[in-house]
């Protein structure tokens, strides 16, 4: 299977990491769908590749919450009819402080985002 007629999902693709393997899966010629917490950055990362729009779908999601994902991969198998290439990339890091010094609410919004996040839309 050519790239042409891959689709890609990529997590956190509103900035760093994401959006720039976003840019270069729809460079290869990709089908892919943006998804992120907030529609503003997608639709930045999305304006930054040159392609029809039929080849790129905004997924404003929570990757932390199990209806959030449900709802963006049902949009997406609408959409393209299927999906081959997850990458998991949506993230945040705690601020730098002892174990001690870490809220329990930050620790828990890094391991929802972080691992939850991967959890749920690899079982999608």
């Amino acid at each position: 299977m050519d790239t042409q007629s891959r689709v890609a999902l990529v997590t956190g693709a509103g900035s760093g990491i994401g959006r720039a393997v976003a840019i270069a899966m729809l460079q290869d010629g990709y089908r892919v769908a943006l998804l992120g917490r907030r529609q503003a950055p997608l639709e930045e990362t999305a304006a930054l590749v040159n392609v029809p729009a039929d080849r790129v779908l905004i997924l404003p999601a929570d990757v932390s919450d199990p209806e959030s994902v449900r709802a963006a991969f049902a949009k997406l198998k609408a959409h393209f009819g299927r999906l081959d290439v997850l990458f998991n990339n949506a993230g945040v890091s705690a601020f730098a402080a002892s174990v001690e010094e870490v809220p329990f609410e930050q620790w828990k919004k890094v391991v929802d985002i972080n691992l939850t996040g991967a959890f749920l839309c690899t079982q999608e």
